[in-house]
């Protein structure tokens, strides 16, 4: 039997295939991946990318990530600890989705994925383009994908990162 994730997308459910297209989805951790390597200047770390869509499409913490990237994540973690306890079993639910987009994104040159982590590619998409059927939810979750990759960016290491979410790389 096929797995969910096996499907093609003409036979997932259409709310399932616009949400979770490799398309939105890498357009979301590009942006993660942009926004952190312009505040520390490295590739990231592989590990962080399979956590950032259960931290932005899951609408209840989206709603409590913070509003700016300096936010110590402890702090933050300590205060959200509801959501975090859930995040990850999110994380492994949404691991061949967070594969898949990346997949898209190496084979459209948009990321490069190397040792040290992902870095932009020879062909980064086009992240500033507004698409005129846009939504206002869409819209925050890009916004909140760019606050991860610096809030990311301004933390300490990516496996303390991990640990304080209980994710293991």
């Amino acid at each position: 039997m096929a797995s969910r994730w096996s499907l093609a997308w003409r036979d997932r459910p259409s709310e399932e295939a616009a949400l979770l297209n490799p398309a939105f989805c890498g357009e979301l951790i590009a942006r993660a991946v942009k926004d952190y390597e312009r505040i520390r200047a490295s590739a990231f770390p592989l590990p962080l990318a399979f956590v950032v869509l259960p931290l932005l499409l899951h609408p209840p913490t989206l709603a409590v990530l913070p509003g700016r990237a300096n936010t110590t994540f402890a702090t933050w973690s300590a205060e959200n600890e509801a959501v975090i306890a859930e995040l990850p079993d999110r994380t492994l639910r949404l691991r061949p989705i967070s594969r898949e987009a990346l997949l898209f994104l190496a084979q459209h040159k948009a990321l490069v994925v190397g040792a040290e982590g992902l870095r932009t590619g020879q062909k980064p998409m086009k992240l500033s383009a507004q698409t005129p059927t846009s939504t206002s939810d869409v819209d925050d979750i890009r916004r909140a994908a760019a606050l991860l990759g610096r809030w990311f960016a301004n933390q300490g290491a990516p496996v303390q990162i991990l640990q304080t979410m209980g994710v293991t790389p």
